[in-house]
C-alpha cells in the first residue's frame, strides 16, 4: 500500500522561530524515521508529506495515497488536530486514527468531560476560566489542579498546578491565562495513582493492549505529571506495568474502553486517569492522537512492556485504519485532479 505520512516536524516549526514549548507536542525528526521505518518493514511504500499546508500543497497539484499515516498535531485554533483530517475527508483519503469530530472535541477538555459525564463515565469536577472575573466563580472545594484547556504533552502544568488556596488559584489561573490565552480547566485535583491505558482499534474491535502506573521519582516535580517530567521522563519517571488483576487497574480498563468507544475514537492511543481519594479512577484526558517515539510516548512504552513490538503496534493501527477503505465510487473521477491522478477510495464513516 502506498502510504504518505503527515506529521508536524518540531525543526521545522523552530527554524520557522517558535520556541521550545510552543512546539512541544510536535514530532522529533527520530519519530518519523521510525514510523517510516516500520511501515516499510510491513511492505508498504513510505511518501513524506509533512503538515497540513504541505498536504494542501500536495493535494492540489493532485497527488493521492491509498492510505494517509497522520499524526499532524496542527499549530493554530481549537480544530487543529482536526485540519489533516478534515482536507484528506474533501478529498476522500482515508487516514488513521480519529476523525475531525473527535480530534476537535477531546481537545477541548471541557467538552469532553462534558461528554464523559453524559456518557455515565467518572471524571473531576470543574470549571472553565475563561476571564480573570472567572475566577470568583469556582465553587470547589480545595484543593484544585489547574490547566490549559487545550494543551498536550502537559504544557501548562507545572509545580504550580495544584492550587490549596483562594491565592494561588488566582495567581495560577492568571498566569496560565497570559500564557496560553486560552480558557483554564480547574478540576478537583485527585491525589491517588496516576494509570495510563493504551488501546488499539476501533469500536468493538477495540482492545486494551496493557496499564502502566507513572511514579513520580523523588527529583520529580511533585503532585503531578508535569511538563518538565514528561520531557525528562527517562531521568524523574518510573513506568510500572500494571495488570487487570489489580481491581483497580481492571476499573481502569473497563472505563478507558468505555470512554474510547462513547466518542468514536480510532485505530490506537491512550487514556489517562487517576485515582481519587477513595482510591477509584477517575478519566482525565482522552489522546486519540497519542505520540509514537518508540522509547519516549506512553503508547509504546505500554506496548514495549507488554511484549507488543513496535512494528506490531503500527501494523496493527494500519490494519485498523484499512478497514475503512472504500471501493472507489464512480462520481470521484469527475471530481479528480486536471493532471489525471486516479481518484482514491473513498474514506468510509469508521466503525466507532
Amino acid at each position: 500500500m502506498r502510504i504518505g505520512l503527515t506529521y508536524d516536524l518540531r525543526d521545522d516549526y523552530l527554524a520557522m522561530g517558535y520556541d521550545e514549548l510552543e512546539t512541544a507536542e510536535f514530532d522529533r525528526v527520530s519519530t518519523i524515521e521510525a514510523l517510516e521505518g516500520a511501515l516499510r518493514r510491513l511492505g508498504h511504500q513510505t511518501d513524506r508529506i509533512g503538515h497540513v499546508k504541505a498536504l494542501a500543497a500536495r493535494l492540489a497539484a493532485g497527488d493521492r495515497w491509498e492510505l494517509v499515516f497522520n499524526i499532524a498535531e496542527g499549530m493554530y485554533g481549537i480544530g487543529r488536530e482536526a485540519q489533516v483530517p478534515a482536507l484528506l475527508d474533501a478529498y476522500a483519503i482515508p487516514y488513521t486514527f480519529s476523525d475531525p469530530l473527535v480530534l476537535s472535541l477531546t481537545l477541548h477538555k471541557g467538552m469532553t468531560k462534558r461528554v464523559l459525564r453524559d456518557g455515565g463515565l467518572p471524571t473531576p469536577q470543574f470549571h472553565e476560566v475563561v476571564v480573570p472575573a472567572d475566577i470568583d466563580k469556582v465553587d470547589l472545594p480545595f484543593p484544585l489542579f489547574c490547566k490549559p484547556l487545550a494543551e498536550g504533552t502537559g504544557k501548562g502544568i507545572d509545580g504550580a498546578s495544584v492550587v490549596r488556596t483562594p491565592a494561588e488559584l488566582r495567581a495560577t489561573c492568571e498566569r496560565l491565562l497570559a500564557t496560553f490565552r486560552q480558557p483554564v480547566l480547574v478540576e478537583t485535583y485527585l491525589p491517588g495513582r496516576e494509570l495510563t491505558t493504551g488501546i488499539v482499534g476501533t469500536g468493538e474491535a477495540a482492545r486494551v493492549v496493557g496499564t502502566i502506573e507513572v511514579i513520580l521519582g523523588d527529583k520529580a516535580e511533585a503532585g503531578a505529571y508535569t511538563y518538565t517530567n514528561k520531557e525528562l521522563c527517562e531521568e524523574l519517571v518510573e513506568y510500572r506495568l500494571v495488570t487487570a488483576q489489580d481491581p483497580v487497574v481492571r476499573a481502569a480498563e473497563e472505563i478507558s474502553l468505555a470512554a474510547w468507544r462513547l466518542l468514536g475514537c480510532r485505530d490506537g492511543g491512550r487514556l489517562d486517569l487517576r485515582c481519587d481519594a477513595d482510591g477509584n479512577p477517575q478519566l482525565m484526558e482522552l489522546n486519540p492522537l497519542a505520540g509514537l517515539h518508540p522509547e519516549h510516548s506512553d503508547l509504546p512504552i505500554i506496548c514495549n512492556m507488554v511484549g507488543l513490538p513496535f512494528d506490531e503496534l503500527i501494523g496493527r493501527i494500519v490494519d485498523s485504519a484499512a478497514t475503512r477503505i472504500e471501493p472507489t465510487h464512480p462520481k470521484q473521477k469527475a471530481v479528480g485532479h486536471a493532471g489525471g491522478h486516479p481518484a482514491q477510495p473513498r474514506a468510509g464513516a469508521g466503525g466507532a
